[in-house]
């Protein structure tokens, strides 16, 4: 059976649920709060120590203003509502990204590392302005002016995610067969699901059967 230590998910379909069932994208983006408690909860109860949550793309900014701007707002009220929940229940929290957000978010977000930076439980990693490509071309510079050697290990230990296990899951919800930028480096030999179902409709039932048939395969990592 195999050890699953590191889940990552792209959240796909809030804005189409939303649409669907209530005619407005960020009600679908409301709804998706619900399905991350759920599966933060059996993530737990799993004994899975790193779930990756790609919250908000580099490219993201393209959306209309209106919706970005009732992401953020989200997002905030989580950190002012949330934040001391998450550390009494001994979880860590991690923003993956590039930090160049509000003073008042900024703020947010290192508070929240910060009190729940000693806690072991589960380590929750945001990807939060987040995009592989800039990522990979940050840590090239970084190396380029340490002066270190290209190499596979160089490169591992500057990315954003250095102190983080590679992701052995990654599930993708909302039926559509992309990584959308997303940990390209990191996700070598990760196992990838990809779920049908959009994000608010994704089960804990779902999420369990995805573990399961992941415990299921038989992983070579290039061998027979």
């Amino acid at each position: 059976m195999n050890p699953l230590n590191h889940v990552a998910i792209i959240m796909d379909g809030n804005g189409r649920w939303g649409i669907k069932k209530k005619k407005s994208r960020n009600e679908g983006h409301q709804a998706g709060l619900n399905t991350i408690e759920n599966i933060l909860k059996e993530t737990i109860k799993q004994k899975i120590k790193f779930i990756t949550l790609f919250t908000f793309s580099t490219e993201n900014w393209n959306r209309p203003q209106k919706e970005v701007k009732f992401l953020f707002k989200l997002l905030e009220n989580f950190l002012l509502n949330k934040i001391e929940n998450l550390n009494k229940r001994n979880i860590k929290l991690k923003i993956i990204g590039f930090k160049n957000f509000s003073p008042e978010l900024n703020k947010l977000l290192r508070n929240a590392e910060y009190l729940t930076s000693k806690n072991t439980r589960l380590q929750i990693n945001l990807a939060l302005n987040y995009g592989s490509k800039m990522e990979l071309i940050e840590t090239f510079k970084k190396l380029n002016k340490l002066k270190k050697k290209f190499t596979e290990a160089n490169v591992s230990k500057n990315l954003l995610t250095c102190s983080i296990p590679d992701p052995d899951l990654l599930i993708r919800t909302g039926n559509t067969k992309r990584l959308s930028n997303f940990l390209l480096w990191q996700m070598a030999y990760t196992e990838i699901y990809f779920e049908k179902k959009l994000w608010p409709d994704f089960t804990i039932t779902d999420y369990k059967k995805i573990i399961k048939r992941f415990r299921a395969t038989k992983r070579n990592f290039g061998k027979i």
